[in-house]
């Protein structure tokens, strides 16, 4: 459904011209500018924009007062007045100064790639921790851009780049910001605690845990829901997921894992924003085993699993063990097929493909299976029994005299965690 600005007594839908400021800056980070200009356009039909061309400018530095040069900012407002554009996006973030300078001069709304991120995350954030994560990061973002917030501010209606917090609170003090800020990183320490407490009980009930990480839209919810029959939304936009849905996934053998998702990363997350969702992003560290969906028909494939691999390396997850998934191979070109890696630690997917799925499952079992014991148990220790049924795979049982002989698959992990209960049980073989 189409995002609506009230400027008027009737709806007028965000009809946009998108910019892209290529400095001399960003080419030296290695970030691709065609990619980022790409989900640009996918981000803005994500909240519900018609979009109606791109404009292009490479500059050494971006100017001062504009962002983009004088020249181009007359290019802009030709095109917006041919066009009928009421938006212009800029794919880089803008200061204060140049929202006011550029809404003065163009008489558009102007809206950059970090408003535009943040107001995507305000429509989806369904969970409480979601909407505090997501207005937190909205009023760090505008509290230093107050000053460039006129037309913004003056709409009296949504829009993007006005969702979340909403008018009242925004044309209020800079005080007033700074106390809603600390009230809710106040809130959110609550269900930070609240979600360690579920962290430690996980770790306690020996729960093995198997992260979905990957590039946005990279089909990782659609895995969850046929891997484990979940209730999640799925869609085919930008960040369909924002907050973290965890399942119950049987194994081959009967073990079982937690499988959770993870919102989706992309180019040039907002910082605001991963600070705010660093909570929820660190789930990752508490994996056993982090799953990497890839979307193997992406053009960027190469690019989106560097971008990937960059946030895991910022979380401190980049040591975890790891699969990667090539998801959407039905999608594929033969030739694209053929690009891609194979051998240990991949695999080629699709997510509708129930052999696939069979084949994840196994993969994930190999990879979590670690030195096969022998334990016997009292047959009047039915927790011990139940514990190995729960850590471990167990492989046979046979019964001698008053004790059961579980012969079990248990990664070394998994046996550390569990040594101080099962150690004086080994057989020895």
């Amino acid at each position: 459904m189409a995002i609506t600005t009230h400027d008027t007594e009737t709806d007028v839908q965000d009809r946009a011209i998108l910019v892209s400021l290529v400095t001399d800056k960003i080419k030296r980070t290695g970030i691709d500018p065609e990619l980022s200009l790409q989900e640009l356009v996918q981000l803005a039909e994500t909240a519900g924009v018609e979009v109606l061309d791109v404009i292009r400018q490479n500059k050494e530095t971006p100017d001062s007062k504009w962002f983009i040069g004088k020249g181009k900012v007359e290019e802009l407002r030709m095109a917006a007045d041919g066009l009928g554009a009421n938006t212009a996006i800029f794919d880089q973030e803008l200061s204060g100064a140049q929202v006011r300078n550029l809404e003065e001069s163009l008489d558009l709304k102007i809206i950059d790639r970090t408003q535009l991120i943040l107001d995507i995350f305000a429509g989806r954030a369904k969970t409480r921790e979601g909407i505090i994560q997501v207005e937190l990061a909205q009023l760090s973002y505008l509290l230093p851009r107050l000053s460039g917030q006129g037309k913004n501010l003056s709409r009296l209606g949504g829009g993007i780049g006005t969702r979340g917090p909403g008018e009242s609170k925004l044309e209020t003090d800079r005080r007033h910001i700074r106390d809603r800020i600390t009230e809710l990183k106040r809130q959110l320490d609550d269900v930070i605690k609240t979600r360690e407490l579920h962290r430690e009980r996980r770790r306690k009930s020996g729960a093995v845990q198997v992260a979905l990480v990957g590039y946005t839209n990279a089909g990782k919810s659609t895995l969850l829901k046929q891997l484990t029959d979940a209730d999640v939304y799925i869609e085919n936009q930008l960040f369909a997921t924002l907050d973290p849905t965890s399942r119950v996934l049987q194994l081959p053998g009967g073990k079982e894992v937690v499988l959770t998702d993870t919102v989706g990363f992309i180019q040039n997350l907002p910082h605001d924003l991963v600070a705010s969702f660093r909570a929820t992003l660190e789930e990752v560290n508490e994996a056993n085993l982090v799953l990497h969906v890839v979307d193997s028909s992406s053009p960027m494939r190469e690019e989106q699993m560097d971008v990937v691999q960059s946030i895991l390396q910022d979380l401190g997850a980049a040591g975890k063990p790891q699969i990667v998934l090539f998801n959407k191979t039905d999608l594929c070109q033969p030739e694209q097929l053929e690009m891609l890696p194979t051998g240990p630690g991949f695999l080629k997917i699709s997510a509708f493909n129930p052999d696939d799925l069979t084949r994840i499952t196994e993969i994930i079992s190999d990879e979590l299976a670690g030195d096969t014991l022998i334990f016997r148990i009292p047959g009047d220790r039915g927790d011990l029994s139940s514990l190995l049924y729960r850590v471990g795979e167990v492989l046979e049982q046979n019964y001698d005299e008053n004790d059961v002989l579980y012969n079990v698959r248990l990664n070394k992990e998994d046996y550390d965690k569990w040594s101080y209960k099962l150690a004086e049980f080994i057989e020895p073989q």
